[in-house]
């Protein structure tokens, strides 16, 4: 029976353990997008990974509306992921760059008051994180053409910094309400041209920038993350079973390194959703390594490797309290609790302080 301490191997990738980390945003960088020390020390702490997926990482000043996130768009920001890469090597470790454009989440402020970009001229609700706290998003405006060929050349640029920063591959953020997932979902994308409409049209940017990834850094070393479920920050779909499939069958013709796939589980309020999970669906279409995440713990996630619905499982919340997750799983010993104050918050408490397994014990 396949175990989470089993190695596999994900594209271009060998990795020790199926116990891979999910992407977390943490706003560590500086105001410039650029990575700092504390994120190398940070990362090497969880270098026992099977495979890191980093932080949400802009791919343009156009996408990236998230205080203190970094970016791979600029020289500076490639200089200063590259340490931070470095420390996670030397730790033994593996890590792919998330490629990220928030779309219309993105608040005019990070935009010199510019409305931000999406597939249709749409607003989201609730409100933005903003440099001056939260603020209400603004309405978007319809991509053109041009914007869109620009986002994928954005993409393009993104992934050939990722490879000279030192990142081990990347991975497209495509869930989460964000740019990819506003032009798949037919409730925000009202588009009358070859990029809405249908189900083919709206997975159309999506299957584009992923030939754009691939042409940069190969099949092996690129990777998606969609979130086939129901609304999430204002972003929903009137037939996600059928939408979400077809996604995964375009991927599957890419050969694609690895899907990781969000859907909800029982603590999940962000993606809290009566829809049944795709994923059963997707898995015929998809012959590279499916990944699930959100609210695994230990024994839910042994299951479904054990079932042959997933190839490895991305920990979120349990990462960022545990850098030695994999140990704990190992030793089933009890885990750290994540402090969400300090999620966002500038400097090591809640980052880089969370104790080591043995530090407790010797204590």
């Amino acid at each position: 029976m396949t175990s989470l301490f089993d190695p596999i191997r994900i594209g271009d990738l060998d990795c020790p353990n199926r116990i891979f980390m999910a992407p977390l945003t943490r706003g560590r960088a500086t105001r410039e997008g650029v990575p700092t020390a504390i994120m190398g020390t940070y990362y090497a702490q969880r270098a026992a990974a099977g495979l890191i997926i980093s932080e949400g990482t802009g791919v343009s000043r156009e996408g990236l509306g998230w205080p203190f996130a970094p970016g791979l768009w600029t020289d500076e920001q490639v200089e200063g992921w590259k340490p931070v890469l470095e420390q996670v090597h030397q730790a033994g470790g593996r890590i792919v760059a998330q490629l990220w454009h928030m779309g219309r989440l993105v608040h005019p402020d990070f935009l010199d008051g510019a409305a931000p970009l999406s597939a249709s001229a749409t607003t989201a609700p609730m409100k933005a994180h903003t440099f001056d706290g939260k603020k209400p998003y603004e309405q978007a405006r319809a991509a053109t053409l041009d914007d869109i060929r620009r986002t994928v050349d954005d993409f393009a640029s993104a992934a050939r910094n990722a490879l000279a920063a030192g990142f081990d591959g990347v991975q497209l953020h495509g869930a989460n309400g964000y740019l990819i997932d506003q032009f798949l979902r037919d409730g925000t994308n009202r588009r009358e041209d070859e990029y809405g409409g249908s189900i083919d049209n709206r997975v159309r940017l999506l299957r584009d920038v992923v030939e754009a990834l691939v042409a940069e850094v190969g099949a092996g070393r690129t990777h998606v993350r969609l979130s086939p479920n129901g609304e999430v920050q204002g972003c929903d779909d009137s037939n996600p079973h059928e939408l979400f499939t077809a996604a995964g069958r375009v991927l599957g013709e890419l050969g694609i390194a690895s899907l990781e796939l969000r859907e909800p589980g029982s603590q999940s309020s962000f993606l809290a959703t009566e829809v049944e999970p795709v994923s059963p669906l997707i898995r015929p279409h998809f012959k590279g390594a499916l990944i699930l995440n959100s609210d695994y713990v230990h024994g839910t996630a042994t299951e479904r490797l054990a079932e042959g619905v997933a190839d490895a499982i991305t920990f979120g919340r349990p990462f960022l309290a545990n850098p030695d997750l994999v140990e704990r799983f190992r030793r089933d010993a009890e885990l750290n609790q994540p402090n969400p104050r300090t999620f966002y918050s500038a400097g090591e408490e809640g980052y880089t302080d969370y104790p080591m397994l043995g530090e407790q014990q010797a204590a």
